[in-house]
């Protein structure tokens, strides 16, 4: 995902990688990686990918901002 401003979640592609979480978060893709991991950020595995639905996403920036 190119780096751009993100005016709305709602722009955001339905299923994001890892990759396209840590811009999105302004931290490290091995930050990004261990939310993954540690189930702070809900994933679903696709053979060897790791997708992060939207809707995860979403939920993990309510959850932060609590």
């Amino acid at each position: 995902m190119e780096r751009q401003q993100i005016t709305a979640l709602e722009s955001l592609p339905l299923v994001l990688r890892v990759g396209d979480l840590a811009p999105l978060l302004a931290i490290g893709k091995a930050a990004a990686y261990d939310l993954v991991r540690c189930g702070k950020i809900r994933s679903i595995r696709v053979g060897r990918n790791i997708l992060i639905p939207r809707s995860a996403f979403e939920e993990f920036l309510d959850q932060a901002g609590t």
